[in-house]
């Protein structure tokens, strides 16, 4: 007898929707998401679909309905809940929009929790398209199967986010003038945590001075080489899941 095909598919189409999702309820999507579902991947009347609603976790759905300019889903089965998720923050500051999407991108696949753009006096950049920002961070979460999206804050100015720091996180300051190897400090601050990256000239001397002076703050170092901020930002992250998130 032939195998039983797997269910669902491993090949069924991923999307992040608004609604909580919950067993028997119906989905109706229209816009670029039934586009996608319907022109790119052409499915069908009883083919799955996974979904996710950055709430309860991960189900799969059947297509109930696939019309020209909408498809209707039927939510049948929760497969994982919502994924826990490392409480660290990423505070990149902005550069180019290409280097500053794959920080964004990037940031969601290694977990982190709260992405928050920063402003400096050197940025390239100040300002971010919030919708095309979070457009971003959820086709990244739907590539690599995650069930939970990071928060995107608003871009804040440094002194505002430094004025504003919550007490009980540690802020790590990537200086490229030096610090405490990285690994080492992580490991020894436990708790909520969050990464503090400059933008592409670096942080000048009174912003150095500001960020040293704050008493959350601890200055590291990634290693001998100087790093461009992207990949500062990505090469952070990874150290510190490897050291005390998830990994």
């Amino acid at each position: 007898m032939p195998a039983t095909p797997a269910w669902p598919p491993r090949s069924a189409p991923r999307l992040f929707v608004s609604q909580r999702l919950a067993e028997g309820e119906t989905i109706a999507l229209d816009g670029p998401q039934a586009h996608y579902l319907g022109k790119v991947m052409r499915v069908a009347a009883g083919d799955a679909v996974i979904l996710c609603d950055n709430q309860t976790g991960e189900w799969v759905a059947r297509v109930a309905q696939a019309g020209k300019r909408d498809v209707v889903l039927a939510v049948e089965t929760c497969l994982r809940p919502r994924e826990d998720v490392p409480d660290l923050w990423l505070c990149p500051a902005l550069l180019k929009k290409q280097a500053y999407d794959w920080v964004l991108e990037k940031a969601t696949e290694l977990g982190v929790a709260q992405i928050r753009p920063v402003i400096t006096r050197r940025c390239v950049a100040d300002k971010l398209n919030p919708e095309r920002a979070e457009a971003i961070i959820t086709e990244a979460a739907e590539q690599c199967a995650r069930t939970a999206l990071p928060t995107l804050a608003p871009p804040a100015r440094l002194d505002a986010l430094l004025r504003d720091w919550p007490q009980t996180r540690t802020l790590f300051f990537a200086d490229e003038q030096g610090g405490a190897p990285a690994r080492a400090a992580f490991a020894a601050h436990e708790g909520p945590a969050a990464l503090l990256i400059g933008p592409e000239g670096g942080f000048d001397e009174a912003e150095r001075a500001a960020i040293r002076a704050h008493p959350r703050a601890r200055a590291i170092t990634l290693g001998p080489r100087i790093l461009r901020g992207e990949t500062a930002a990505v090469a952070a992250t990874a150290l510190w899941m490897g050291t005390m998130g998830d990994w």
